[in-house]
């Protein structure tokens, strides 16, 4: 207050006119400037005779009577009252020079009074006061707001020196609460600035009043927080939405359609209730009024032109969306209570995870809209960024640039929302300009509760959604038992991002009327609060109550809307005991519409394109900007150009150079590609350069695949944030809308995608068999023991291994569709590729196949610049493909009757091992074999290899610990591959940097004959439990196996598990001790570390020490 009254002081001296002035004209209305400026130009100051009143002791006198009225209008007589109020007051004249570029002060009107005489000091401070108050309320009145339908937290009102109970406090008003004048100064007219509308047409209102509706917009049933938003223009568009009088009044017809969807919305939870009482279904009492809330925000948006929302949410109130919002066939969501079998493919999910794709006319508007639930796990926020994703591709697909068809509402628990961190990274991706969806509607479903958790103990902010803050997204909190003020805020909140194309968020503040789910008991540990919410009426019932009190409708009109909701449910009900099956294609939210028509579900398309492309996009790869020769590249990239087109020029390429082959062929074919992650544009490594910057322009940058072709697809290659859980999941949903796009996430370093297993577990290895839902992402994980320590070695491949669906023990029928049939059956592909070559292959063949699946694979950091790890063109033009295996091409595989030991092993290692061989001298007598796509293991390719090389021992090499790597995946699909007539075992590592190679001998196997494949086919198609407990024939079952054993004497281990007897042993693992002998009686033997915590040492002597005794192990005979 101090500096606000020095400040304006300061104004009034004769040095600061000039300035004042300006802001003047800077901060006053056209229509004031304008009064004021022909006043300036009428009037003359230089002389007293041009005064109206009399001089001297009488102008005093008159002045000093007109601040006495400013102070106190009633402690003057009523004729200077009247006179003062009827605005013809002029003040005496300024006998001091009028400087240039300056007006009277006089030309302006303070406080609504008259436009005569300065202000006092005590004036000043009046009006400043007011200003601040103002925007006390305006700051914190949300600190005051009557939020909470419980009325645990409301908080007592203060008694103003009015008289009247308020609810603004010291919370809100700070410093200005003891500065409310006195019951006099009620009545003062303060001129109101033009930081609020609060007056609508008046430019002043009594103090009286102005606390009045600053108290009703800012400290009743919404409270908003906007001020800490730094854009004045965005922070006044708020204002006005909400302080400008009679915004909350609404039509009747309005009301009803409040009241119609509020009814459904309830009913459908009282109706699941009453046929489901035992079933858990997370149901929406105590916030039923998300569901109107919803239709709010879809009506205005759709007026507005978005024709598509993308929603994302947790499981409570799902059910209730699909069904009121969506309006999924009420049948279809009944019929998932009945528990019955599937009629298509798949596990399948919960009834409260399912998603679904809906395309239907919005009554309200008359358009067509197109809504989709994204299915979710009980990972709470995980489907935020795969919603961001999806809606990111669909605008992209759309052409819409600024999101104006397109939009997302993402839907949140109040625990969550503030204790997932994923909110966060997700929040963050908002505004980057490859990520941004151009706004979205977060709405948080606040039941004031986490489980079992109190918002004491699970967030350290005063409200769950203050993380919203952090990029300027206004907060609107509203009293879930107010339907109108909620119908007004979501307006607002669509109006909100069809303007300004940024998110904001409604927190609705209500409760869980039953526990987490309708069978916990939330009285064990929220005794008082579930008191209140027993005796609690719901929403619906105030509603109604108050709309039948104004005399909106009549009880039996609100009975009528209930009963017809009603019989509607039980219509469904009735048609969903009909069902037999479930269809898990019913609930896919993501379809794509004449993908699978019309292709032959077995046919891959070729790899392979011809030279002249090749070559082609190898030019332009190596090429600067044509016809830009002011365009500055850094002298370094110069020299890598220079060498990409020496290599074009050998028809040769290295890993960045096949890379950019594969997304330019595919460019050149119409297929989008989208590369994303940290650091892509350049690569990790300093290998792959999309992206040329001019040296001396800031931002001036030239990406050559973008330009290979007139008529290409899009390429984008965007440097992510340091987020790897929500921009995973942002290309997972990205993935997920378009097949005919590759999409391609790259980790820094391939163990940092540890950050986001959620979406890796949760969607990317199960999403289709849970949602039959299909992605074809390629997730990029650069892997290699290379001494660059721990965290920054293993991309931890057997943890996708082991989430692999391929069976061990399992060998499929041999056929020419051997290896399609595996890709179709696999819940995701796995692979460690050795070359350019087979990464250029396996790129493509991503598109190429009739169907979709992500892959995984482990990409290289030394072999990026390795000599030998180069591919000629030949490779990678037509005739060419995908290798699952690379046989040995030297010597060895020349002469395979004379090698004495073959070598399978997968990635990097390889070029370590050749060198080792090559160096010994052995490569006559060691083949080395690598197994370039590990899952879906290549069984028929492995089996060949072994009979190829009948009188050869068979080694396992990797360079990972035992424990890790692919050696548990490997291991039982060696013994199926191998029929059984041979094992392989493990050898223990004897010293921390020495590895021996110990044989562990096996017991007899049966092996599988082709004449009994069909008839196990069939046994194998029986659940597990049958296999085990029917009785089968013993004909053609080994000899060997037991007549009889713990699970019954008709048991037969051959024709049960097709592979060994010990069903509870893992692979390898010895019957007793002694061992167990192969048909053969020869070994196969592990060769890599030891078991290991660590993925790598952290010293690079050590690391040097264990590669040297496992290549020495490796290579020997």
């Amino acid at each position: 207050m101090h500096r606000a009254h020095t400040a304006f002081s300061l104004a009034l001296s004769p040095k600061a006119h000039k300035n004042f002035a300006t802001w003047l004209l800077k901060s006053t209305s056209s229509q004031q400037m304008a009064k004021a400026t022909a006043a300036a130009a009428v009037r003359t100051y230089n002389s007293a005779a041009a005064e109206p009143f009399a001089n001297g002791s009488t102008a005093s006198y008159v002045e000093e009577m007109y601040n006495a009225w400013l102070r106190d209008p009633t402690s003057v007589h009523t004729s200077w009252d009247a006179y003062f109020r009827s605005n013809s007051y002029t003040s005496p004249p300024n006998l001091a020079p009028v400087q240039a570029n300056t007006l009277p002060l006089t030309a302006f009107n303070f406080g609504g009074a008259v436009g005569g005489a300065a202000p006092d000091s005590k004036t000043i401070d009046d009006h400043l006061a007011v200003q601040a108050i103002i925007r006390s309320y305006q700051s914190r009145g949300h600190l005051a707001s009557d939020l909470d339908p419980l009325g645990i937290l409301t908080r007592e009102k203060t008694v103003c020196k009015d008289g009247l109970a308020r609810r603004a406090n010291e919370d809100v008003l700070r410093q200005h609460s003891g500065f409310l004048f006195g019951e006099q100064d009620m009545e003062r007219q303060f001129k109101l600035p033009s930081t609020t509308f609060i007056g609508g047409d008046e430019a002043s209102l009594p103090l009286k009043e102005i606390l009045n509706r600053l108290e009703n917009v800012y400290c009743n049933k919404i409270g908003v927080e906007f001020m800490f938003i730094n854009s004045l223009e965005q922070c006044n568009w708020i204002r006005k939405r909400f302080e400008t009088p009679g915004v909350l009044n609404f039509s009747p017809e309005e009301k009803r359609l409040i009241l119609a969807r509020l009814t459904r919305a309830t009913g459908f939870e009282a109706f699941l209730a009453k046929k489901y009482s035992s079933e858990k279904r997370f149901g929406l009492e105590g916030c039923e009024i998300m569901i109107p809330a919803l239709k709010e925000i879809i009506d205005v948006s759709t007026e507005l032109g978005v024709e598509s929302v993308i929603m994302g949410m947790p499981h409570r109130g799902r059910l209730n969306t699909l069904a009121n919002v969506c309006r999924k066939p009420l049948n279809q969501i009944f019929t998932q209570f009945a528990g019955l079998e599937a009629a298509d493919d798949g596990s399948g999910d919960v009834k409260y995870h399912l998603g679904t794709y809906i395309e239907r006319l919005n009554r309200v508007t008359n358009k067509n809209i197109r809504l989709a639930v994204v299915a979710n796990p009980s990972h709470l926020e995980a489907v935020d960024p795969v919603v961001q994703g999806k809606t990111r591709a669909e605008q992209f697909y759309r052409g819409d640039q600024e999101g104006k068809k397109v939009m997302s509402i993402l839907i949140h628990g109040d625990a969550a929302f503030c204790g997932q961190g994923v909110v966060y990274e997700t929040m963050h991706l908002s505004d980057l300009p490859d990520y941004t969806t151009h706004g979205t509607i977060h709405v948080v479903a606040n039941n004031q509760i986490g489980f079992t958790t109190d918002p004491r103990f699970s967030r350290s902010s005063p409200y769950c959604t203050d993380v919203a803050r952090v990029v300027n997204a206004p907060i609107f909190h509203v009293n879930a038992d107010d339907p109108e003020a909620v119908m007004h805020v979501c307006k607002v909140a669509a109006e909100w991002r069809a303007t300004f194309h940024k998110d904001c968020v409604i927190d609705l503040v209500g409760y869980r009327r039953n526990g987490h789910n309708e069978i916990d008991e939330p009285m064990f540990t929220q005794p008082l609060m579930y008191q209140k919410i027993r005796k609690h009426k719901n929403c619906l019932d105030l509603y109604a109550d108050k709309l039948i009190a104004e005399g909106t409708c009549t009880a039996e009109e609100v009975k009528s809307v209930a009963a017809k909701y009603e019989n509607i449910c039980e219509e469904a009900f009735a048609l969903a005991k009909t069902e037999t099956h479930v269809k898990y294609k019913d609930w896919l939210d993501s379809p794509w519409s004449g993908f699978f028509e019309g292709k032959d579900p077995l046919k891959v398309a070729p790899t392979g394109v011809k030279e002249e492309t090749l070559i082609h996009i190898g030019n332009r790869f190596s090429s600067p900007p044509p016809n830009a020769a002011e365009f500055v590249i850094h002298k370094g990239l110069l020299r890598v150009l220079a060498a990409r087109k020496a290599m074009v020029d050998e028809k040769i390429a290295d890993w960045a150079l096949g890379e950019a082959m594969a997304f330019g062929s595919l460019l050149k074919e119409g297929i989008h590609v989208r590369l994303s992650g940290q650091d892509v544009e350049r690569g990790t490594f300093s290998h792959r350069h999309h992206v040329l910057h001019h040296q001396l322009v800031d931002k001036a940058t030239y990406n050559s695949l973008q330009h290979m072709y007139p008529d290409q697809a899009p390429y984008s290659v965007s440097n992510s944030s340091l987020s790897e859980y929500a921009v995973l999941g942002f290309e997972h949903g990205y993935s997920m809308t378009n097949p005919n796009a590759l999409v391609l996430w790259e980790a820094q370093f391939g163990d940092f995608s540890n950050t986001a297993q959620s979406i890796i577990d949760q969607f990317i290895s199960s999403g289709q068999s849970k949602w039959v839902r299909q992605s074809g992402l390629v997730m990029l994980l650069p892997h290699g023991m290379e001494g660059m320590g721990p965290e920054h070695s293993s991309c931890r491949v057997e943890r996708f291994l082991q989430m692999s669906s391929d069976d061990p023990d399992y060998f499929p029928p041999e056929s020419d569709e051997f290896a399609i049939r595996q890709l179709h059956d696999i819940n995701w592909i796995v692979a460690n590729c050795t070359t350019p070559a087979n990464y250029y292959h396996i790129l493509r063949r991503q598109i190429a196949l009739p169907f979709r699946k992500p892959l995984i694979l482990c990409t290289p950091k030394s072999l990026l610049r390795h000599p030998e790890a180069k591919s000629p063109f030949s490779e990678m033009s037509e005739g060419s493909e995908f290798q699952r295996i690379i046989p040995d091409n030297g010597p060895a595989g020349q002469n395979p009757s004379n090698v004495k030991k073959v070598v399978f092993c997968t990635g990097r290692v390889y070029y370590d091992l050749t060198k080792t061989r090559t160096e010994k001298q052995l490569e006559s007598d060691i083949a080395i074999v690598r197994v370039e796509q590990v899952s879906p293991f290549p069984f028929d390719l492995v089996k060949e290899q072994a009979n190829l090389y009948k009188n050869a021992e068979l080694v396992w090499a990797q360079e990972e610990h035992k424990n890790q790597g692919c050696w548990t995946y490997v291991q039982p699909r060696f013994l199926t591959a191998l029929n059984h007539s041979r094992d392989v075992s493990q050898s223990d590592q004897q010293s921390s940097y020495s590895n021996t190679t110990n044989t562990t001998d096996h017991t007899n196997q049966v092996s599988a004959t082709d004449s009994d494949s069909n008839s196990e086919l069939l046994q194998k198609s029986k659940p597990w439990l049958s296999r085990m407990f029917t009785k089968e024939s013993d004909s053609g079952s080994d000899p060997a196996s037991p007549a009889s054993g713990a699970i019954g004497s008709d048991f037969n281990a051959a024709k049960h598990f097709h592979v060994r007897h010990d069903f509870n042993r893992p692979a390898g693992v010895a019957a007793a001790p002694g061992g167990r002998i192969s048909k053969t009686g020869r070994k196969i033997s592990y060769v890599g570390r030891a078991c290991g915590a660590s993925t790598a040492t952290g010293s690079k002597a050590m690391h040097i020490r264990e590669l040297n005794a496992l290549l020495n192990d490796a290579i020997s005979t």
